[in-house]
């Protein structure tokens, strides 16, 4: 397999092919932006909607290069003693009860000490003496007070503590930042990244996708399956289908041994790729219709 762990003398083309041994499908943009992502030492931050391979990209850079994932899932309220680092206040009371006659000042070394430290995602990061692939996923479901205390991490590969001082990274993670675009990010965040847009894939290669995760499918069922993705992703959902759903509905349509997607074969599998109730009813009227045409045709 060819690691992008030795990019350093490698290319874009190289990274390019790294990523499809390891099943990621990555366009010139994807795989430069993972090119320079290393050979910069710089976090990316990837945008696009739901489900076009932000996150898989990570996953796809961590089995590359053979380095450990470290994910730190967003959410809102998500604060910094969740995300990077927190005191173990029982085993600190613990060692104040155990102090007997030592003075306070020997304790409150002893208690503020790596030893009583609990790390989270990014601290974990940071201290791993082996290089990881960080992944802050959703990071557009924080607040801008959550971003600005990313910023001396994504500056300078460090995190400061006060009672500690500061760690720097024993190694450089290659950083992953996605978001799903639901608000603005600050400029103060993007300034210190390389930028990706993802978007939903072209027929071809959503082709090449599926095709490459599911190889049994005949490549005339592959190609109907995804021109039926695209003319529901065209409509007005809560949740257009993802990449992901569409590999789910390839698998599916291999199980039910089906050899074409008509209006009845799309109706009894339209719940792997539609997943709201209002959307089902919107897909069937819509899509189901037109799928109808050619029997009704004949």
């Amino acid at each position: 397999m060819i690691i992008i762990a030795s990019m350093a003398d490698g290319s874009v083309t190289e990274t390019k092919q790294a990523l499809a041994q390891v099943g990621y499908l990555a366009d010139e943009p994807a795989a430069l932006v993972s090119f320079l992502a290393q050979q910069l030492g710089k976090p990316v931050l990837v945008e696009g909607p739901a489900g076009v391979g932000k996150t898989e990209l990570a996953k796809a850079l961590s089995r590359a290069t053979g380095r450990e994932l470290v994910r730190l899932q967003c959410y809102e309220g998500l604060d910094e003693s969740k995300a990077m680092y927190e005191w173990n206040y029982r085993k600190q009371l613990l060692r104040i009860q155990a102090g007997g006659e030592a003075g306070w000042g020997d304790v409150q070394d002893d208690i503020f000490s790596e030893e009583f430290l609990l790390t989270r995602p990014l601290m974990q990061a940071i201290a791993s003496p082996e290089p990881v692939v960080l992944l802050i996923d959703e990071i557009d479901k924080t607040d801008q007070e959550f971003e600005a205390m990313l910023l001396e991490l994504l500056s300078d590969f460090q995190i400061t503590i006060p009672e500690l001082g500061r760690i720097e990274a024993k190694t450089m993670p290659i950083v992953i930042l996605t978001s799903n675009d639901s608000r603005e990010l600050t400029e103060a965040l993007k300034r210190r990244c390389l930028y990706l847009w993802l978007d939903y894939p072209g027929v071809e290669r959503e082709m090449e996708i599926v095709r490459l995760h599911v190889p049994e499918l005949a490549e005339a069922l592959t190609r109907r399956l995804v021109e039926v993705i695209e003319m529901v992703r065209a409509l007005d959902l809560k949740k257009p289908p993802s990449i992901a759903e569409s590999i789910d509905w390839a698998r599916t349509l291999l199980l039910m041994g089906a050899d074409d997607i008509d209006r009845e074969t799309f109706e009894q599998s339209m719940s792997i790729i539609v997943k709201h109730r209002t959307d089902i009813d919107l897909v069937a009227e819509r899509v189901g219709i037109k799928l109808a045409a050619p029997t009704q045709a004949s």
